[in-house]
């Protein structure tokens, strides 16, 4: 199941931004690794912006919770990150569909 991830990091102003970049160069290690096992379809980086956009593709629900618990940036700095899901469908399967209504 495919999964649209929107990632935005804050972090306090008693934390330095040296602390912050290297929990997200775990992090980095972390999402990197899941690129290369293929349960992230992609990753992006937005420009000017501590904000991460991902997708990804995994059982269920169930399992990306899982997943996202257990990253790097959740279990360092989780009270500071704040993820929007959406499930995605397949634009072919609802095109399909859409034909079959007319």
């Amino acid at each position: 199941m495919l999964f649209h991830l929107d990632f935005h990091v804050e972090y306090p102003a008693s934390m330095t931004q040296k602390d912050l970049f290297s929990i997200w160069a775990r992090e980095a290690d972390a999402a990197l690794g899941a690129k290369k096992a293929g349960a992230v379809v992609d990753l992006w980086k937005c420009v000017g912006a501590r904000r991460i956009v991902a997708i990804v593709n995994v059982d269920g629900p169930d399992t990306l919770d899982q997943i996202l618990l257990d990253l790097p940036i959740m279990k360092e700095h989780g009270q500071h990150v704040h993820v929007d899901v959406t499930p995605l469908r397949r634009y072919e399967d609802f095109a399909a569909d859409v034909k079959k209504r007319i």
